[in-house]
């Protein structure tokens, strides 16, 4: 079992920058292993996947985020971020946390709004 928090979702400027977070409580397992994503959704959209962080498959990003958004980890506090950069108002939406251990879990989501 592996919870999520989310943090740091706001309101921006387009061409501002926000730092979401995102702490996993996984008692017994060993957060390494734990592939570790972000996703967003926005009104009217399905949810889809920004980017991703694996210790065996590397990083994958979006190819609408490549250049502008990074994703990381800090395993010894098992945590995950998505640095945002350059927003642009089409980046507004829900932006989820997500693991996945044998299983695949899901933050509360966080809201980014980037106005023009």
């Amino acid at each position: 079992q592996v919870q999520l928090v989310e943090s740091g979702g706001g309101m921006v400027q387009a061409g501002g920058s926000l730092r979401l977070s995102c702490a996993a409580s996984a008692p017994g397992i060993r957060f390494p292993s734990v592939i570790m994503g972000w996703y967003r959704q926005a009104p009217g959209k399905e949810r889809e996947k920004v980017a991703q962080i694996s210790t065996e498959d590397g990083i994958y990003y979006d190819d609408s985020v490549k250049g502008r958004f990074t994703i990381s980890r800090d395993n010894a506090q098992n945590m995950a971020y998505l640095q945002m950069n350059s927003l642009r108002p089409e980046d507004t939406a829900v932006y989820y946390c997500n693991a996945y251990y044998f299983g695949t879990y899901w933050g509360q989501g966080t809201q980014v709004t980037v106005s023009s």
